[in-house]
């Protein structure tokens, strides 16, 4: 599941890696591409919750194979269509593929990981190695093929749909009983709520630096496109290791308390980010991602834990809606730079952790699933307190 996991998310770490291509071989101003972000983002907004209150009634695991091939095809046209309306709409439909995949792959992910923290912050890890190796990739294709090659982005949805066929039948009837029949407990909506709220502020945060972190580090120590890719990579790679740290870090800490210090965190570190110039400019970004990346896969558990009747809907929310939805404010950004300059586009996203804090301020941690305290098995993951 974490392998297939990384090849989905590929292809949303791809769609912030290929603006810069776009600026260059194309001539898109700020704000055209960053709608190519947008349009990954939208759609996928949108369809997000449907998936998840569908895998509320129904197990869909063939969904998984399916939506990891349509995320894969969307990008992979991306580079080889002939206007920009199309780019737009190839790009939309990879957006499908991945509001598709999460709410059901994260519902049989917490049941193959018997509800333990760090099972499903192995398979959050899944993701953002995927997104990490997503400006790797596009570089290697790209910059030696140009836009041209963008075909070849489509293997790792091949790989992808491999894995996750494999997962859904190494994990029997685990993946294939619908997690709302088992369910027990009560909803918590307004707490829910609240999360969500947080992990969107989150959210514009991250898909704001992963939009233009290329670019504004190019700008700011002067480097060429290899200097952008590394700063889109440091973003993503070291959000890989705070998704592992996360899971640890609750199980002895409690989620909640790790949540509400990692967005307090989340402030000097974007502010450095933004604010100090020149080659330490990849330190903060790594302290960001870091930073942006440890409440990742808590932000899945506490969100079906408040749910507990709705798994799905919660996992649709948490991984997908509230993830994707910070590319709706891409295009504001984008005009905000292109009316002054990248910098001061990017300086609200110093306040956004500063509002996902007060939103987390006074919830209480949740109480797990019943079957998931009845099979908790790993010693360094105990109940939360």
């Amino acid at each position: 599941m974490s392998l297939g996991h990384a090849c989905v998310d590929v292809y949303q770490g791809a769609v912030a890696a290929l603006v810069p291509h776009f600026v260059a071989e194309r001539a898109y101003s700020y704000a055209a591409a960053s709608g190519v972000v947008l349009a990954a983002s939208l759609l996928s907004s949108l369809v997000q919750p449907l998936f998840g209150v569908l895998t509320d009634r129904w197990a869909m695991p063939w969904l998984l194979p399916l939506s990891a091939l349509t995320a894969g095809a969307g990008v992979a046209l991306s580079g080889v269509t002939g206007s920009y309306g199309l780019t737009l709409m190839v790009v939309a439909v990879s957006g499908v593929g991945v509001a598709a995949y999460h709410p059901e792959a994260a519902r049989v992910a917490r049941a193959v990981a018997r509800g333990r923290h760090t099972g499903m912050s192995w398979f959050s890890f899944g993701g953002t190695t995927g997104f990490a190796l997503a400006p790797l990739l596009v570089f290697a294709v790209v910059a030696t093929g140009g836009l041209r090659a963008s075909p070849l982005l489509v293997v790792p949805a091949l790989a992808g749909a491999a894995l996750c066929a494999a997962a859904v039948r190494s994990a029997g009837s685990g993946a294939g009983s619908a997690g709302a029949s088992a369910a027990v407990g009560e909803d918590d909506w307004g707490s829910f709520v609240r999360l969500s709220g947080a992990v969107v502020c989150r959210s514009v945060v991250f898909v704001g630096l992963s939009t233009f972190v290329s670019l504004y580090v190019r700008e700011r120590t002067g480097g060429g496109e290899a200097a952008g890719t590394a700063a889109l990579f440091v973003l993503y790679a070291g959000g890989a290791a705070g998704t592992l740290a996360g899971g640890r870090l609750a199980g002895r800490y409690g989620r909640m308390r790790v949540v509400r210090r990692s967005y307090a965190l989340t402030v000097p570190a974007v502010a450095g980010l933004v604010l100090v110039p020149g080659p330490p400019v990849y330190l903060f970004v790594a302290l960001t991602s870091a930073a942006l990346y440890v409440p990742f896969s808590l932000h899945i558990t506490l969100g079906q834990d408040f749910l507990p009747r709705r798994a799905g809907t919660a996992s649709g929310v948490t991984l997908g809606l509230a993830v994707s939805v910070g590319g709706l404010a891409a295009p504001a950004l984008g005009a905000l730079a292109d009316a002054t300059s990248l910098r001061s586009a990017l300086l609200p996203l110093i306040a956004l952790p500063v509002l996902g804090r007060l939103l987390l301020c006074g919830l209480r941690e949740p109480a797990p699933p019943a079957a998931a305290v009845a099979e908790r098995a790993d010693p360094l993951d105990p109940a939360p307190r």
